[in-house]
């Protein structure tokens, strides 16, 4: 979905540092977050999505959306249901779902991580190590 062909939908939505929400999310495109939300937040289905939890953000509730980059803290279940980027600041605590995964040197999660396919079953994942540089 997110390949060199396809063009990633604008960040069009921003939770600044300094900012706390309180309750569930929902969005369309893309988001970032730099404040902190204690709630879920969910991807509108039907048009690709990204989200970004920068490294002075902090998530307390499940994540879900097609491309999903991590590089602060969240605490609850993640599905990227494309692609999962977990920076070298990321920390998840919960369980983390994914179609395709790139994982940096620094990056820890305390839960399970589980592959799925498109159509959410079970899948073997597609597993990409990032190099240092």
């Amino acid at each position: 979905m997110f390949g060199n062909k396809t063009k990633q939908p604008p960040i069009k939505s921003l939770i600044a540092q300094g900012t706390r929400i309180q309750g569930d999310l929902q969005f369309s495109e893309g988001l970032r977050i730099d404040g902190e939300v204690n709630g879920n937040i969910r991807a509108a289905d039907g048009e690709p999505s990204i989200l970004i939890v920068s490294e002075v953000a902090s998530v307390s509730g499940s994540i879900e959306a097609d491309h999903v980059i991590i590089n602060g803290h969240v605490k609850g279940p993640v599905l990227a249901r494309e692609l999962l980027e977990l920076q070298p600041k990321a920390h998840i605590e919960g369980d983390v779902s994914y179609r395709s995964i790139e994982m940096h040197q620094g990056a820890r999660i305390a839960g399970q991580l589980k592959p799925v396919a498109t159509d959410g079953t079970a899948a073997m994942p597609t597993l990409k190590l990032a190099a240092n540089s």
